[in-house]
């Protein structure tokens, strides 16, 4: 990173920007120039520290910045997006990208054009049970080769809101734990399987009284290998985890919640993981290529809603019992 810090702007200070405020306090290569939300009480801490807005499209008029964090509720996403790679800002989004995809290739073609970045922040990617996953896979040269990836995102969502209510709205959200959770999941499918391309195969999708899935699995397949995605919005407790199998038989596990027992705590060191990242995107050789993972999970939450309404795809079939079979250490 350069001496000096790059200015930080946040958009939207609901549950996920604390994560972000640690992690530009805690690295040294960033500093939090500018913050704007609707609501004065959430702007009071940071009156008289940074610049304060109640008007996106201001906070991007005003002193330059280096990047842009958005966190606002999902539907005001695109939008913003939009308006900040207008304005030569590279952009973090929270997941998902857009709620619809046509809005996320629109945003993508915007990003090419403006030759600005535009990144959506899978933040289990920089979790670091994950990381170590990763470096247990076989090398791309090895005759064992991934055969499957089970992720599991089990959670209570009232648990995990806060004041953040628009969660539990499906036109804001765009739907609720295929359109939210969903592409943390994809994405780890996609990470795993070598960023290859996977299509929907079999869903099984449950839903409340009010019509919001509440449960899904969801089952992938492509040249890579096949993904299997497990999520709840009821469930007692959390659970986030993914299971690999290798077509030599191994199974290797990651317990993302290992070692960080309190409540939402992994997301401390994986939100400074995505802010490094963020730094990084303009020495890309083609910014524009940011979006893609994004623009992919995105895809996939369509393709689901999709085939649940179609009734034309298989239900999953109920999986498997690890049995985490030890893989030799590569000598």
């Amino acid at each position: 990173m350069s001496s000096s810090p790059r200015r930080l702007g946040i958009a939207g200070l609901g549950v996920i920007s604390r994560y972000y405020l640690a992690a530009a306090e805690r690295l040294p290569g960033w500093e939090v120039a500018a913050v704007c939300d609707l609501r004065e009480e959430a702007l009071a801490p940071h009156r008289g520290r940074v610049a304060c807005h109640t008007d996106h499209r201001e906070m991007l008029a005003g002193r330059p910045l280096d990047a842009l964090v958005v966190a606002v509720p999902n539907h005001a996403h695109a939008e913003v997006c939009a308006d900040a790679l207008r304005a030569g800002v590279p952009v973090c989004v929270e997941k998902p990208l857009a709620l619809d995809p046509a809005d996320g290739r629109r945003l993508a073609e915007l990003s090419r054009e403006y030759g600005v970045p535009l990144f959506t922040a899978f933040h289990r990617r920089y979790n670091d049970r994950v990381l170590g996953l990763l470096r247990r896979l076989p090398p791309p040269d090895s005759p064992v080769r991934v055969e499957s990836v089970r992720v599991r995102y089990l959670e209570r969502i009232e648990e995990h809101i806060g004041a953040d209510t628009w969660y539990l709205d499906p036109a804001r959200c765009g739907g609720g734990c295929v359109a939210d959770n969903g592409p943390n999941a994809f994405d780890l499918v996609r990470l795993l399987l070598g960023e290859t391309p996977s299509q929907v195969v079999a869903v099984d999708v449950t839903r409340d009284a009010a019509g919001t899935d509440r449960q899904a699995v969801v089952e992938l397949a492509g040249p890579g290998g096949r993904g299997r995605v497990e999520l709840d919005w009821s469930y007692p407790g959390e659970v986030k985890d993914v299971l690999v199998r290798l077509d030599d038989g191994t199974e290797l596990s990651a317990d993302m919640l290992d070692g960080r027992p309190g409540f939402k705590e992994s997301l401390w060191h994986e939100y400074e993981g995505v802010l490094r990242d963020l730094a990084r995107l303009r020495d890309l050789p083609d910014p524009s290529r940011a979006v893609e993972g994004g623009l992919a999970a995105l895809e996939l939450v369509a393709a689901v809603y999709a085939a649940e309404a179609a009734t034309g795809l298989p239900v999953p079939r109920a999986p498997r019992e690890p049995h985490l079979t030890p893989r030799p250490e590569s000598r």
